[in-house]
C-alpha cells in the first residue's frame, strides 16, 4: 500500500523532488479489517491534502474479499510460507502468522477431500479426457502432464471427474494407461 501512496504523490519515500511539491506523506493510520480467516491489522498511508484513496484495500472497507484466495493462489504458485508472508508484508504492509497461511491452505485440503469423495453420477453418456504437460517444482523443475477427465451427464452438465499429475514419458502416449485403468 506503500507504493500506493508514491505512486499517487508522484514520488518515492525520501526522494527530494517531493519537496514543495504541494502534497506530501502524513504518516500512517492503522486499520483492522476483517478476512475469512480472522481480523488482520494494516498501514494505511495518509497524504496531507487527503485525496489519496487506496485501491487494494479501499477507505471504510471493513472486510478484505478475497484475502484467502490470494493466500492460496501465492501458495499454488510455489511460494513457501516465507514467501507468502514477504509478499502480504509488501503488498498490504501487513504481518501474517505462519499459523493464519497454515490455516487457511488447509482449509483448502479439507475442500479438496470433501471433492474426492463426493458422489458420481452412475452414468455419463460423454466423457473428454486430456492433457496439459506443465512445469513443476519438485527438487528440480520437471515436466508433468495433469490428465483431466471430464464426463458430461444426462442433463449436459459438465463435471470433472478426476484430475492427476503423472510424469511426461511421451507426450503423445504416457499417461493414457493411467486415465484407461481408472488410475485417475
Amino acid at each position: 500500500m506503500a507504493e500506493e501512496l508514491s505512486e499517487h504523490l508522484g514520488y518515492d519515500k525520501g526522494d527530494v523532488s517531493g519537496h514543495g511539491s504541494g502534497n506530501s506523506r502524513n504518516g500512517v493510520s492503522f486499520k483492522r479489517v476483517h478476512t475469512d480467516t480472522g481480523i488482520v491489522e494494516l498501514d494505511v498511508g495518509r497524504d496531507r491534502a487527503g485525496t489519496f484513496e487506496p485501491q487494494i484495500v479501499p477507505k471504510r472497507s471493513t472486510r478484505l474479499a478475497g484475502f484467502d484466495e490470494r493466500i492460496i493462489a501465492l501458495y499454488a504458485r510455489g511460494m513457501t510460507v516465507r514467501d507468502v508472508q514477504a509478499h502480504l508484508r509488501e503488498i498490504y504492509g501487513v504481518e501474517v502468522s505462519h499459523d493464519l497461511i497454515s490455516k487457511v491452505t488447509d482449509g483448502v485440503m479439507d475442500e479438496m477431500q470433501a471433492w474426492r469423495t463426493r458422489p458420481l453420477d452412475e452414468v455419463y453418456p460423454i466423457i473428454f479426457i486430456d492433457a496439459l504437460v506443465i512445469k513443476v517444482r519438485d527438487n528440480k523443475v520437471a515436466n508433468r502432464s495433469c490428465c483431466l477427465a471430464v464426463g458430461v451427464d444426462i442433463d449436459g452438465r459438465k463435471d470433472l471427474l478426476g484430475v492427476t499429475l503423472i510424469e511426461v514419458v511421451d507426450s503423445s502416449v504416457g499417461g493414457w494407461p493411467v486415465i484407461a485403468t481408472g488410475r485417475l
